[in-house]
């Protein structure tokens, strides 16, 4: 029992002064920590010069586009072929994707052997070959005359310039056959999306096999090799010619030399030569060769099959290092080697094998981090949770590969969270899967294009839009036909601009939305002209805008109240106007007629009523001050009278923001609702109700209706809805919907939030289009919304807040197209300068809003040059420019009198 305890720790002591040597003698192959992240760093950099296009022509790692832009979603279903070529054999397989229960697949497969001659023949003729044994095993499924799409993997570097080039290129002119060649896949790729399959966070692919490779998704907007900036696309690394540039001269030790030196390809796949499976059996070899030739293995015997090359083969690394057979295994490889190992030379061997293929995992696991790095801070998160899917038979088959490899790549990036997951069908099932995507996206791209088409209005539809608008404002004009006409074209009773001479205190009102304004606005005219404004802003509370009308004035008399204590003025009767940003008819300057509510608003008694009269009757229930009520504001005219005190060509104002309307001035003898026909007046003209007559139901869509249909006022306001921005995030919410049920967006699944009426706000549009913006933000948006989306939902969002808010700047542009116009004509110009005032959230907020409305503007009334400036203030100072312009008229017909 004693001298068995000693024996065994005489072999302990032996294995392990053993082991220590070989540590020693292939120090260079151990790599500290330190090293691996330096190597990390080092490819780094290569993927950045292999993306970029001034430095992609020197880079080692190539980076090359692939042309997949998405992994597979759930919803990938058809019968697909995929063709597998590689090596001496290829595999043809028929993978069907059905929905039943759940998403399924069913492979079926043949191997057809390519004879020595064809694979060192030419080009045609290896082709002609593919194609001939597509034809027997499309014959042989009975599919012959069925056209089915095809995906071809093919495991050598490839420059793609789309999905499908290369192999379009070399099969489809031989074949007989109806076939549609979708895509072309590198063996890596089709890795990923094999697993993709299985498991939608995988973005990464790796091969460590025969060769070594590696993909990912990268960002569009980081590949200067394709064009285009949103979205994603897998890029094929070729990481096996990292390092020959020399970038790894420093950690290649002699033996990689050796092995380089004799090569099919010396210098070239430096990186592969260290760590693939090609070469770890002849690195081991060249090591027992040098450690036998010093006498510190086998006691020295060298034969001539030691001395042979590929007699130690990789399959030999991966049965040596196996922890229980092991050491017998290394006997017996090694007698074969005829060099009569010892128990210690056993030891030796195994520990050499496992110093090779450690390194290999080591290296693996920096190149691997470096991508894992790289994908976090594409993606901005403070940890990384992804799926790398993996293939080839080192890792496969090798006992402890696998758990080094995952062990150090968690060291070298301790911020991810990295399932490995196994590619269990190989890369023909990810050529399916890449052809099932593309068969996918290329179906959902054009239901998507088909649905948005109806957004895509032609010239000749806004062409049409301008000429209705105008009919539309001729029977507001008109005494006979005002009564049908939707847009009303109100008299305002502002017969003036601002002329500079205006002075004094006014006070302003400005309602037009959830928060109410009092402003002091103090003017004063002279040589150096100032308007100085203090205001403060007050709430109106929901059950306040749809109660009663005697609580929404109660309030607003209450605000009044307040902000004359907070200015000291409540013993000084001053002049107000009140800017009223709601439907009126005006019968004077300070009398003004509520037509209908909009904005939310259903504050009752109130409709009919006018509005000037039920302020004052709530400052005479207050009974603690009063004010001289001059003059009842639209904002739109606030807002042109406010450019016109700094411009005053400005004869339009524009209001483009939670609701959209225009006026401008009119010549008297056209408003037929007005005695006398000198001169000019602004005319009010609620151009939101345009359309309510059905004149534009030739261009509302399914959305629009459905808009309308769930709104406060059904049938109301419908120009309005279609381009103001308290509708644009509605419209887009149920277009989204619609497209998730349809399994284009979200996974197919609609959200609570999706189904929440109003979440979707205009400035998330605004925020969402901004070309600053990168699809990372545009995810973050939408998961602040509760939208748990992909980079390919962000990218159908992003595209479906553009064609809804650009149609909404177009049809703007079309209304503003018909009035500059009209003013033309009346003036009886054949070439015009006028300047419009605009104010709004969307005009002022969105990033391409005002560009498209312009460029409309200029492209339907090419006989006005028009001039837009945007309003500071208009509701606000606006109204008291209104108010001081009717004080100032008024003082000149009491003169007269």
């Amino acid at each position: 029992m004693i001298a068995a305890q000693l024996l065994a720790y005489y072999f302990t002591e032996l294995k392990d002064d053993k082991v220590k040597k070989i540590d020693k003698y292939l120090y260079a192959m151990r790599f500290s920590d330190e090293t691996l992240m330096d190597i990390m760093k080092r490819f780094r950099r290569e993927l950045g010069n292999g993306l970029g296009r001034d430095t992609n022509h020197t880079a080692t790692v190539k980076m090359l586009p692939t042309f997949v832009r998405s992994i597979p979603d759930g919803s990938e279903k058809g019968d697909f072929i995929a063709l597998d070529l590689g090596g001496s054999a290829f595999r043809i397989l028929r993978v069907k994707v059905s929905h039943e229960k759940k998403q399924t697949v069913q492979m079926e497969s043949q191997i057809y052997d390519t004879p020595e001659d064809i694979i060192h023949g030419s080009g045609a003729r290896l082709f002609d070959h593919v194609a001939e044994c597509l034809g027997d095993f499309m014959e042989k499924q009975n599919i012959k005359d069925k056209k089915l799409s095809v995906g071809f993997t093919f495991s050598f570097p490839c420059a793609q310039t789309k999905l499908n080039e290369f192999s379009h290129k070399q099969i489809c002119c031989t074949m007989d056959y109806d076939a549609d060649i979708m895509a072309v896949v590198n063996d890596t790729v089709g890795t990923m999306m094999t697993c993709g399959f299985d498991d939608q966070r995988c973005e990464v692919g790796i091969i460590i096999g025969t060769g070594t490779n590696a993909c990912y998704m990268e960002e569009l907007r980081h590949i200067d090799l394709v064009e285009g900036d949103e979205g994603r696309m897998c890029i094929n690394t070729e990481w096996g010619a990292f390092g020959d540039d020399g970038m790894l001269e420093d950690i290649r030790t002699e033996f990689d030399r050796e092995i380089d030196r004799g090569s099919l390809n010396p210098g070239k796949q430096l990186f592969e030569k260290m760590v693939s499976g090609m070469y770890m059996g002849e690195l081991v070899r060249l090591i027992l060769v040098k450690m036998a030739k010093e006498g510190f293995l086998f006691e020295g015997r060298i034969t001539p099959e030691l001395l042979t090359k590929g007699k130690f083969e990789t399959k030999h690394v991966s049965s040596i290092e196996k922890s229980k057979e092991g050491l017998t295994k290394a006997k017996d490889i090694l007698g074969r080697l005829g060099v009569e190992p010892s128990a210690d030379d056993c030891i030796a061997v195994q520990h050499v094998c496992t110093i090779v293929s450690h390194r290999s995992a080591n290296l693996i696991a920096a190149t691997l981090g470096g991508i894992l790095s790289r994908l976090k801070d594409n993606k901005g998160n403070p940890r990384l949770r992804t799926t790398v899917g993996i293939d080839g038979s080192l890792y496969k088959m090798h006992p402890q590969y696998a758990r080094r490899l995952h062990k150090t790549v968690r060291r070298l990036v301790p911020e991810s969270d990295v399932r490995f997951l196994l590619s269990e069908s190989g890369s023909s099932k990810g050529a399916a899967m890449v052809t099932a995507v593309a068969y996918r996206l290329a179906d959902q791209r054009r239901q998507i294009t088909e649905t948005l088409a109806e957004f895509r209005l032609t010239s000749d539809q806004l062409l049409e839009v301008k000429k209705r608008m105008r009919t539309e404002i001729q029977n507001g004009l008109g005494k006979k036909t005002h009564d049908s006409a939707t847009v009303k074209m109100w008299p305002t009773y502002v017969l003036s601009t601002p002329d500079g001479s205006e002075n004094g205190d006014f006070l302003a009102l400005d309602l037009g939305g959830t928060n109410f304004r009092v402003l002091l606005v103090k003017i004063r005219s002279g040589k150096r002209r100032t308007v100085e404004m203090h205001n403060k802003i007050y709430a109106i509370p929901m059950e306040v805008m749809q109660g009663t009308g005697e609580e929404l004035f109660d309030h607003i008399v209450q605000c009044i109240s307040d902000f004359l204590d907070y200015m000291g003025m409540k013993n000084t009767r001053l002049p107000l106007g009140f800017t009223f940003s709601f439907p009126c008819r005006q019968t004077s300057l300070d009398v003004g007629i509520l037509v209908t509510w909009t904005k939310g608003f259903k504050a009752t008694d109130c409709e009919g009523e006018d509005v000037v009269g039920l302020l004052r009757e709530g400052i005479k229930r207050r009974e603690e001050f009063d004010l001289d009520v001059v003059a009842v504001v639209n904002d739109t005219v606030g807002t042109m009278m406010t450019c016109a005190y700094e411009e005053p060509t400005c004869e339009v104002g524009l209001i483009a923001g939670t609701g959209s309307n225009a006026c401008y001035m009119e010549e008297m003898r056209n408003i037929e609702m007005v005695e006398g026909d000198v001169g000019r007046m602004c005319v009010n003209m609620e151009w939101g109700a345009f359309g309510d007559n059905g004149c534009l139901d030739d261009i509302r869509t399914e959305y629009d209706r459905a808009v309308d249909d769930f709104s406060l006022n059904p049938g109301k306001q419908r120009y309005e809805k279609m381009c103001s921005g308290m509708y644009l995030g509605e419209i887009v919410r149920n277009i989204l919907i619609d497209l998730t049920k349809r399994g284009f967006l979200f996974r197919g699944q609609i959200s609570e939030t999706l189904k929440t009426r109003g979440i979707f706000e205009t400035k998330f549009l605004s925020q969402i289009e901004s070309d600053r913006l990168a699809l990372l933000q545009v995810r973050s948006i939408l998961q602040q919304l509760g939208l748990d989306s992909t980079c390919d939902d962000s990218i159908i969002v992003k595209e479906v807040c553009g064609t809804v808010s650009h149609r909404a700047a177009q049809l703007c542009g079309a209304g503003m197209a018909a009035v500059v116009d009209k003013i033309r004509e009346n003036r009886g110009l054949n070439q015009m300068n006028i300047t419009v005032g605009v104010d709004g959230t969307l005009y002022k907020l969105h990033p391409h809003f005002s560009g498209i409305m312009h460029q409309t503007v200029k492209e339907l009334a090419p006989k006005c040059n028009v001039n837009f400036l945007l309003s500071e203030d208009g509701s606000g100072k606006g109204a008291a420019l209104i108010t001081a312009v009717g004080c100032r008229m008024r003082e000149q017909e009491e003169q007269k009198s």
